[in-house]
């Protein structure tokens, strides 16, 4: 049987980051690099919102596990 793989999804208007728990090695980058976005504690623990798109981008490309991606919104 095919396990389905899963994620959540976080947008800030522009773009959705997409979080792939199975994928994170818990490296923290996210958190050291944007910790205003990234919370471990909160709920939901990623806001997305509160960081420019660019920040988001970037941080995102420097995940090493690549658990964390995006898409520009309406482009899925």
């Amino acid at each position: 049987m095919e396990q389905k793989e899963n994620f959540k999804e976080y947008n800030n208007g522009e773009i959705t980051v997409v979080w792939k728990p199975s994928k994170c090695i818990h490296a923290g980058i996210c958190v050291k690099t944007l910790p205003q976005v990234y919370n471990p504690k909160a709920k939901p623990w990623i806001t997305p919102e509160k960081a420019s798109t660019e920040a988001l981008k970037s941080q995102i490309l420097k995940c090493p596990s690549g658990a964390l991606s995006f898409y520009p919104d309406g482009k899925r």
